[in-house]
């Protein structure tokens, strides 16, 4: 009898408020949508993992890129990391030279420095952005396929 008042009175109605939570659950698998080809040359799809949260103060996006595919210069309002999670990609920042990163590279760029970041000319790049949501991001000069083709050959040379 007294298990029976103890399972009615104490744990039957925690049961019943966990039932009753909301939660807003977002899927990492989820590929997103494909980005209109505004600022960036070839095929990105965009998964706004955590976008515009206020409480949180930052945005998470998954990003794929089809191999051959490249966003033009740009920067941010506040530093971004970005957590390479499948696939190759190019990053360069303006006034340094441009490196490969792999599957689990994770960088850092600071606030307002201009940089671009892509797949590899061969290879399909899935990461993770980090970024504060405070200001949208401030392109500043188109990529072109020429100087991204000679990052390519620079880079597979070495």
């Amino acid at each position: 009898m007294r298990n029976c008042i103890f399972v009615l009175f104490i744990i039957a109605p925690l049961y019943s408020v966990a039932q009753d939570s909301a939660y807003t659950v977002s899927s990492y698998f989820t590929e997103g949508t494909k980005a209109p080809n505004t600022h960036y040359i070839g095929e990105a799809w965009l998964n706004a993992i955590i976008h515009d949260d206020a409480e949180l103060g930052y945005n998470i996006t998954k990003a794929t890129f089809r191999a051959n595919s490249t966003l033009d210069w740009h920067k941010h309002g506040s530093a971004q990391v970005l957590i390479i999670v499948d696939g190759e990609a190019y990053y360069q920042e303006r006034g340094k030279e441009p490196v490969i990163l792999k599957e689990g590279d994770v960088i850092k760029c600071e606030k307002d420095i201009e940089h671009w970041h892509s797949s590899t000319k061969n290879s399909d790049v899935t990461y993770l952005a980090l970024y504060g949501g405070e200001q949208p991001t401030i392109w500043t000069e188109v990529l072109s396929q020429e100087y991204y083709d000679k990052v390519a050959d620079k880079l597979k040379s070495n």
